[in-house]
């Protein structure tokens, strides 16, 4: 079995539990934060839509300098409502299937690097960064987003087995 074959398995099943999450964000609570120091509930929804949209430059780019000499720095994309953030989610999931299945084990061996300002953050093999930065990453902030729905009483989906909204 090829490491793509793999990749790819492990990402269906936690990008369509986290399209799940998404789902339950309420338009009308896109900018409500559990505290002042918090994300919002958009901001961590248009998070976990973006980080799908990582997968095929890290497969196809040896970096990514977030804030590039001379050029704007990156910046979340906003979301306005639901229905915005499904949409580029679905793509980015599609972007990003092609992507893996198109790697070969040797792509996902070759060194990528994360920079901002022109200087190296980290470098380590692709692999690594789809495991670390895509999967762990969205595991992490779409346990952060089932808190957040938790907190406003919307009943969270089951991902692993079923929710206790969902058993009750």
């Amino acid at each position: 079995m090829s490491l793509a074959d793999l990749f790819l398995g492990e990402f269906e099943q936690e990008m369509a539990g986290t399209r799940k999450v998404l789902e339950r964000i309420p338009d009308d609570k896109i900018n409500w934060k559990a505290h002042p120091k918090s994300n919002t509930i958009g901001w961590v929804g248009a998070h976990l839509v973006e980080i799908p949209g990582w997968v095929e430059g890290t497969l196809t780019q040896d970096a990514w300098d977030l804030q590039p000499p001379g050029g704007e720095p990156y910046r979340t994309p906003p979301w306005t409502n639901r229905a915005e953030m499904l949409a580029t989610f679905d793509k980015n999931i599609a972007d990003a299937k092609r992507a893996l299945a198109a790697a070969s084990d040797g792509d996902f061996a070759k060194p990528w690097s994360l920079k901002m300002g022109g200087q190296t953050l980290f470098t380590m093999p692709r692999a690594a960064v789809i495991r670390t930065f895509v999967l762990n990453h969205t595991v992490h902030h779409r346990a952060h987003l089932c808190v957040y729905l938790r907190l406003n009483d919307i009943p969270v989906p089951g991902l692993y087995g079923p929710s206790a909204d969902e058993q009750g």
